[in-house]
């Protein structure tokens, strides 16, 4: 609903003293998104004259029996962001994200939880595949490591996968979730202890209302506020057609810098980092090229951690037998339970091995690699991965490396 409404952003931002029930209402409006709420704001100065020209508005634009979002519910709302400990952060306030300000669709309100002061520091954003492989896993843990150590936070989406497994590694430096759903409706519920970890350590924002589960359409809106919140977006492993790359597009609307770490050609998950290559992106390796990228590099007290190459042949002079590193935990995955009945077994194997094929990809990985990511016990693995390699679907080679070989 746009009649009668100029440019966004001419319009004062948000003093201390504004009322937010009356921002709250606004927005929470019928028909009124964040392009609509600024463009009021912008023709009427304030929000409670934007209020008061709504309807008339409405009805200019031929919509019958409009109604303002009744003051009950934006109380009530209230009253559940006081009960889980958030905080309402309006658009322009000292405490509100200045990354977001310039956009032309930033939220006009923001509820966050745990420690706000992070949206102020420089941000990367990290995005990939949900069913990612374990080279994917491990690039985004210590690139979160390296870019935290270098005085980066860290913003995702709280999502399963890439988006896990850098918001658990930054914990200690920094790192911002951003959700689809309300601030206090954690989505996927596997990560409920990481998302009460980072609205301890961290910080969580939502620009929904509270209590709301989130939909198909709220999660491209949160992809906006992940690449908004950043300096530069980067890729670790995403689909030719995934969320990441709808990310991506959006980071280059917004005039963020694009990243993508390159993956193997075989590599469905790889496909859409590859796709970002080809058509432009910066190639990262490390988290030294991130902050190139972004015209950090050197000017951080910590310098960012090496990585190790990606190329898996490096493994081969490691030994066989080599005890998991401190920096590579692995993933909180249980181990598999001992005599079960014979359907309950059969069932077990097929969960086995598809761990194992969701872990391994084109690329090669070292075995020893596999069990620590796995979390399993070798005795539980080797007859797994032998059947698996009878069937033809993984591949040993020399140096104890294993890759999966997908069905011509």
């Amino acid at each position: 609903m746009a009649t009668g409404l100029h440019t966004p952003h001419t319009a004062s931002p948000a003093s201390q003293d504004e009322d937010p029930l009356l921002w709250l209402r606004l927005i929470r409006s019928r028909r009124v998104g964040a392009t609509t709420f600024h463009r009021l704001l912008a023709e009427h100065g304030d929000v409670a004259s934007a209020l008061a020209a709504l309807p008339d508005i409405a009805a200019a634009a031929g919509v019958e029996n409009y109604a303002l979002c009744p003051l009950e519910v934006v109380r009530h709302e209230m009253a559940l962001g006081r009960a889980a400990q958030a905080r309402l952060l309006l658009w322009g306030q000292p405490n509100y994200p200045s990354a977001l300000m310039d956009l032309p669709d930033a939220p006009p309100v923001l509820w966050a939880q745990g420690r706000v002061e992070l949206l102020t520091q420089p941000m990367v954003a990290m995005v990939g595949a949900r069913n990612a492989s374990s080279l994917g896993l491990r690039m985004a843990r210590r690139l979160s490591e390296s870019l935290g150590a270098a005085g980066m936070v860290i913003v995702s989406g709280l999502a399963r996968g890439i988006d896990a497994e850098a918001h658990q590694a930054a914990l200690a430096t920094g790192t911002v979730a951003v959700q689809a759903g309300g601030v206090d409706v954690v989505y996927p519920l596997e990560n409920a202890a990481l998302a009460a970890e980072i609205a301890s350590k961290g910080c969580r924002i939502s620009e929904q209302p509270m209590a709301t589960a989130p939909q198909v359409r709220h999660f491209p809106q949160r992809n906006r506020i992940v690449s908004g919140l950043a300096r530069a977006v980067v890729v670790v492993e995403a689909a030719a057609r995934s969320g990441s790359l709808i990310t991506a597009k959006t980071a280059l609307d917004q005039g963020r810098e694009v990243l993508a770490v390159p993956g193997h050609p075989f590599d469905a998950r790889a496909a859409g980092c590859n796709l970002l290559l080809r058509d432009g992106a910066t190639l990262i390796r490390s988290a030294q090229d991130v902050l190139e990228a972004v015209g950090l590099a050197g000017s951080f007290a910590k310098p960012a951690a090496a990585l190790p190459p990606l190329n898996p042949a490096a493994k081969r002079a490691a030994p066989r037998n080599s005890a998991p590193r401190a920096a590579d935990p692995a993933p909180a995955l249980p181990d598999l339970p001992g005599p079960v009945p014979p359907r309950r077994a059969l069932a077990d194997v097929a969960s086995v091995h598809s761990l194992i094929l969701a872990r391994l990809g084109p690329s090669p990985l070292a075995e020893d690699q596999l069990i620590r990511d796995l979390a399993m016990p070798p005795a539980t693995l080797a007859p797994a991965l032998i059947t698996l390699e009878l069937e033809g679907r993984i591949e040993r080679q020399s140096g104890g490396l294993l890759s999966r070989l997908d069905p011509t």
